[in-house]
């Protein structure tokens, strides 16, 4: 597993700058193309009591809002990368986590971050962080909140015996045969012995293929799976998370389950999630 291409998910009310930074950083680690996708559709939410025509012209004026907004990123982003022929641009007006799982066809890896305050939860502006790790089919790596430098040295595998763990290990390789250090860590959820020999397992692999492993195993009784991984990072100094999403979609809605929620919700860590 290699990243030869890389997309950066930058939000319409944000500055691509800082987004840009953090991305271009780890398209030259791996000597990876980057793709920069912005993304949004106008909001049709109007009074019922509006007419037809007042609301055509709310819904243009609000288009229009987005095709400038598109048209400043655009220029931000063409002035930051130059004349890299390695980097290239894409807009769309559409759903922005839609829009991302549709362009993930070209990409190896999805970077995106935290939103701003303003457009949290707001899906018409902003991606949908457990539909996007659901949706793509790629491995989804969500920048710490406030952007800080990428390193990869210390990496936590936060290990559960499932096909989405399986996933995420294979997906993260690059990062993983990159690091100094990388610790596979198990709560117990599957009971203590099946705990020990799936996380053995996994650092056997590991070494297999040039990754420098250990493994870390915690009773998790009384403290939930999603406490424990944050903390035991926390501990150990980790700059990078690895971790399956575990979840099932019920047409927009997505369910999952506590440890994945607890890793949308740790912006003090970049981690990458896949399902």
């Amino acid at each position: 597993m290699i990243y030869t291409t890389i997309l950066v998910q930058l939000d319409i009310d944000a500055p691509a700058r800082p987004r840009l930074v953090f991305a271009q950083e780890i398209a030259r680690k791996f000597e990876a193309d980057l793709i920069a996708l912005v993304a949004a559709e106008p909001s049709t939410l109007v009074s019922p009591s509006e007419s037809a025509p007042l609301v055509a012209e709310v819904l243009r004026v609000r288009t229009h809002e987005i095709e400038e907004r598109i048209k400043k990123l655009k220029e931000e982003f063409l002035a930051f990368v130059g004349n890299d022929e390695r980097a290239s641009w894409r807009a769309e007006l559409d759903d922005p986590t839609r829009a991302v799982a549709l362009h993930a066809r070209a990409a190896d890896l999805v970077i995106t971050g935290a939103p701003t305050a303003a457009a949290a939860g707001d899906y018409q502006r902003t991606v949908d962080p457990g539909a996007l790790v659901l949706s793509l089919g790629r491995p989804v790596l969500f920048a710490a909140d406030g952007l800080s430098a990428f390193k990869g040295e210390r990496v936590m595998v936060a290990w559960k015996d499932c096909r989405e763990s399986r996933r995420a290990v294979v997906d993260a390789m690059p990062f993983l045969s990159n690091a100094k250090e990388v610790t596979v860590f198990s709560a117990a959820e599957e009971g203590k012995v099946a705990a020990r020999d799936g996380v053995a397992d996994v650092v056997r692999y590991l070494m297999k293929h040039g990754v420098t492993a250990r493994s870390h195993f915690v009773d998790g009784e009384g403290v939930s799976a999603g406490d424990s991984i944050v903390v035991e990072a926390d501990r150990i100094g980790a700059d990078l998370i690895v971790a399956g999403g575990y979840g099932h979609s019920r047409f927009r809605e997505w369910a999952f389950g506590g440890a994945t929620r607890s890793l949308l919700n740790s912006g003090s860590f970049h981690r990458l999630l896949s399902n």
